[in-house]
């Protein structure tokens, strides 16, 4: 039997390349009349940078600076999905539903594998600039897109990033 496709979740670093993989996404999300999550994951600062900054920065600036960050990383997401939507999508076309920005903090591949289980997602879509990187870098860091495809039990789409 053939999987219904009824929620994907694209995850994105935001990167200049990765327009590419969102249209496939969103294209995946039209084809199967699906719903479409849009996440960034923001790795958590290390406990140097915090330490860095809280001598120069009270904790409310350090805060409010964050709280900004967060509000204008959605406001990019969100601005992405209608420029989509508008370039893309004629007045005929739709998605089933909007696709929905969201934000989260932790490490990116284990919290994209922990959003898709929270949302029972069926298809994770991800960029890669792989060929990018050294064959060392690749064995000794690997890629957020190699990490999510070896943890998921989800099926993961991946979609090379132009550079």
């Amino acid at each position: 039997m053939i999987p219904d496709i009824k929620t994907i979740l694209y995850a994105s670093d935001l990167g200049d390349g990765s327009k590419r993989a969102f249209y496939m996404a969103a294209k995946e999300a039209f084809r199967h009349n699906a719903n479409m999550i849009f996440l960034n994951v923001v790795e958590p600062v290390s406990t140097s940078t915090a330490t860095l900054l809280e001598g120069y920065l009270n904790p409310q600036a350090i805060a409010g600076m964050r709280s900004q960050g967060f509000e204008n990383l959605k406001a990019l997401m969100e601005s992405r999905i209608d420029d989509f939507c508008l370039r893309e999508l004629s007045d005929r076309e739709s998605l089933a539903n909007h696709p929905v920005a969201r934000i989260e903090e932790g490490p990116a591949a284990e919290t994209i594998i922990q959003v898709a289980d929270e949302l029972d997602a069926d298809l994770i879509v991800m960029g890669t600039r792989t060929r990018t990187h050294s064959m060392l870098g690749r064995f000794f860091i690997g890629s957020t897109a190699q990490s999510v495809m070896q943890l998921s039990n989800r099926p993961v789409m991946i979609v090379p990033i132009e550079h």
